[in-house]
């Protein structure tokens, strides 16, 4: 499902090109942790369009390919549901991004007026989470456990 579709001054914006978001037409998990069971920082801390992708390559070299958690999860996804090939290049979307599929959280639909994890980093132990009944922004504990939605670039 198209998300967002960029324009000036989007970050990857080229005039008479159509770019932007899609995002998975379901949670991939009601319930997971951003992290993998260890705390630290792993640089994911952008917060713009265009850098989920960057933050959740940069989060799974951190914690790993074992286990379960929210970046892995979008890493390891492969939609099927599109009726137009299958995309395996799925990534936890950044603050921003994130924050796009809220206000367009109507048209995408199949949201729940939970926490929704964002790849953008805040602390060690606390990372970017959105509050999908009310927009806002908390710094949520990493061992929280929080919707995820994934997104590709396109």
């Amino acid at each position: 499902m198209t998300a967002y579709i960029l324009q000036t001054p989007d970050p990857g914006y080229v005039p008479r090109e159509i770019h932007g978001l899609i995002a998975s037409i379901a949670d991939l998990n009601t319930a997971i942790q951003w992290y993998n069971g260890i705390n630290g920082d792993t640089g994911a801390t952008g917060t713009a369009l265009g850098t989920g992708q960057a933050n959740t390559t940069t989060i799974v070299t951190s914690q790993g390919t074992l286990g379960s958690y929210a970046a892995l999860l979008c890493v390891d996804y492969t939609n099927t549901d599109t009726g137009t090939g299958a995309y395996s290049d799925w990534y936890l979307p950044s603050k921003d991004e994130l924050n796009n599929l809220y206000l367009n959280k109507t048209v995408i639909g199949g949201f729940s007026t939970g926490g929704y994890w964002s790849s953008s980093e805040d602390t060690d132990s606390l990372a970017w989470a959105q509050d999908f009944n009310n927009g806002t922004w908390p710094a949520t504990g990493k061992n929280t456990t929080l919707h995820v939605r994934a997104v590709r670039a396109f």
